[in-house]
């Protein structure tokens, strides 16, 4: 009720509210399920407090990926439930069985079909392209309507000798392009005084351009345009790629690329007349493909470019080019990696059969939009897991940011966030919590880690100062609480993204439901006399008039109103490590 920062990050349009309600509903579903289940199993409330646990579980892993953790964990207690109640002698096997299989069509069936059908419906009903599908593949884009969709609409779906084309890497990190040249060489030496080839630039282009355009040309013919019939592309074949605006051939040397010296350099090769001929053969690979014979499809096939005199892979490095490089993305030849990465695969997104052997004509070809439906191709199950591919490995912050923080800054609360600032006054709402409740709330843990301890090496040496109940309910309690603290804690230290001080309050929220279950315990079974339990009780009474001392003092910051001085601002900056906004005037 007096935690500052639940209730900053609750007035804003931000997940964490969100995720907090339905995994506490989800713990306190499951916990009023398994109190009942003492006495009325498989009772109207016994199966409705069940069925809501799952329910709750698939809500909370559908806001964000970490309630995924809670549901582990509730699974885990779940799951040591169980398995004591198979060990239960005075129950039947029928009923045994009937236990075990509503505990796993409420906890395990019926969050997976939720949440698939939360993604069916999303899918179903936003089936238009929007502003931001380029960040998904050319197919599940092509499965959209409008955008790519409308692009590729009536597009041949198998490549022929003589196509026309746009490669797109299906790495897409750190942003979608696509293979493309334009007239400008490399420079004769790379910073650092390397040789380069002089030869004409290749490189990965975020943006739809005229020179994203590329020919497949079969290597024993000189024709630029699909015969009749069209002859097929498929997997194992030689093909040479022509750049449609230049007319140059795709190539790499024994040359070390600008960017990335330990792979090669990937250019189109420009005739000197010196003893540097031209390498431009490569083979096709297709690395989704059914048969050994496949045929190389548009946006269906992903395939990997062999370099055939050198074995170097066509690949992605991500790394930005210099200025003469227009700070496009550096392509490479990797002929040293045997392990296959998305960084090496591209697929065709754009493509028509080319009919023009003049280049002025190819030329203006290049530059009319195109007129293969492949939405069909693509089930709702791949729509599905590429959905969730992206959302865990999608980065929506590349670089540090003014208010993020680690980890390690958020126990003892060293960060804060500023959400808002008036424009003419001190008026500002912050992301700071309450420090009684938070540093209370760690205390919490360590105290319950010592009584868990204590009465855990009294029961070994056979003293039992505690009923059997409240032993089970304390054990309880810290699988809940601790528990929920570190599954939405110490992932964190693990994840390779920027993190902001509300990534912690989920695991607060558990830390501070411990609070009141301690001091039950300490009052019931650890102080024995009215009057320590009298002093006990004052304590905690001063203890809850910190925290509303506390709640109101920071108030100001957490609701934006009134506006405070600048001298009431620095009164408030209680630690060095916040950023209160003080506006000079």
């Amino acid at each position: 009720m007096f935690e500052n920062s639940l209730i900053t990050q609750s007035r804003f349009m931000l997940l964490e509210p969100i995720l907090i309600f339905f995994a506490l509903l989800a713990v306190l579903s499951y916990l009023k399920f398994y109190n009942i289940q003492k006495n009325s199993s498989f009772s109207v409330k016994w199966w409705s407090w069940l069925f809501l646990t799952g329910t709750a579980c698939a809500f909370a892993i559908g806001v964000k990926y970490m309630g995924l953790f809670t549901y582990l964990l509730l699974l885990a207690i779940a799951g040591v439930h169980t398995w004591k109640l198979i060990g239960d002698t005075t129950l039947s096997n029928v009923t045994v069985f009937y236990h075990i299989v509503a505990r796993v069509c409420a906890l395990l069936v019926l969050p997976i079909i939720l949440y698939l059908g939360c993604f069916y419906i999303h899918l179903t009903l936003l089936y238009r392209s929007g502003p931001h599908d380029q960040i998904m593949t050319s197919m599940f884009q092509a499965s959209l309507e409008g955008g790519l969709a409308r692009i590729t609409q009536g597009q041949p779906l198998e490549l022929a000798y003589g196509s026309q084309i746009t490669l797109r890497n299906t790495w897409s990190k750190p942003v979608p392009c696509w293979l493309h040249s334009h007239k400008n060489m490399y420079p004769i030496r790379y910073d650092g005084g390397r040789g380069s080839s002089h030869q004409q630039q290749v490189t990965c282009y975020p943006f739809k351009d005229v020179n994203n355009w590329w020919i497949i040309k079969d290597p024993g013919k000189q024709e630029l345009v699909v015969s009749n019939p069209p002859r097929s592309v498929r997997h194992g074949d030689i093909v040479q790629l022509v750049h449609g605006m230049t007319a140059r051939y795709l190539n790499t040397h024994d040359v070390a690329a600008p960017m990335s010296p330990q792979w090669q350099e990937i250019s189109c090769y420009v005739d000197y007349n010196i003893s540097m001929p031209a390498q431009n053969l490569w083979k096709v690979e297709i690395v989704n493909r059914e048969t050994e014979n496949e045929i190389w499809k548009t946006i269906l096939s992903e395939v990997k470019l062999l370099h055939v005199n050198t074995s170097a892979v066509l690949k992605l490095s991500g790394t930005a080019l210099p200025d003469w490089g227009y700070r496009q993305l550096e392509t490479v030849g990797d002929k040293s990696s045997k392990v296959y990465h998305q960084n090496m695969a591209w697929n065709v997104e754009e493509h028509r059969y080319g009919k023009s052997e003049e280049q002025k004509e190819r030329e203006l070809e290049f530059q009319t939009p195109v007129q293969m439906d492949v939405s069909q191709n693509m089930s709702f199950m791949a729509k599905f897991l590429e959905l969730q591919l992206k959302m865990l490995t999608l980065k929506n912050e590349e670089t540090e940011h003014k208010y993020s923080s680690s980890p390690l800054d958020w126990i003892n609360m060293d960060t804060n966030i500023a959400y808002w600032l008036h424009p003419s006054t001190n008026a500002q709402v912050q992301l700071v919590g309450n420090i009684s409740t938070w540093s209370t709330a760690t205390v919490g843990i360590l105290v319950y880690t010592v009584l868990f301890l204590w009465h855990l090496l009294r029961q070994r040496r056979g003293i039992c100062t505690i009923p059997k109940d409240s032993w089970e309910h304390l054990i309880l309690a810290g699988a809940v609480c601790i528990g929920g603290w570190a599954v939405n804690y110490l992932p964190f230290f693990f994840m390779e993204k920027t993190l902001f001080l509300y990534h912690y309050l989920p695991g607060l929220t558990f830390k501070i439901l411990l609070l009141p279950i301690i001091l039950e315990h300490i009052h019931n079974h650890v102080l024995r006399s009215s009057v320590s339990r009298n002093t006990f009780s004052a304590v905690v009474l001063a203890w809850i008039s910190s925290v509303y001392f506390v709640y109101q003092t920071f108030s100001p910051l957490t609701y934006g109103y009134p506006a405070l001085s600048a001298s009431q601002l620095t009164a408030l900056r209680w630690k060095d490590s916040w950023d209160i906004l003080i506006r000079k005037r």
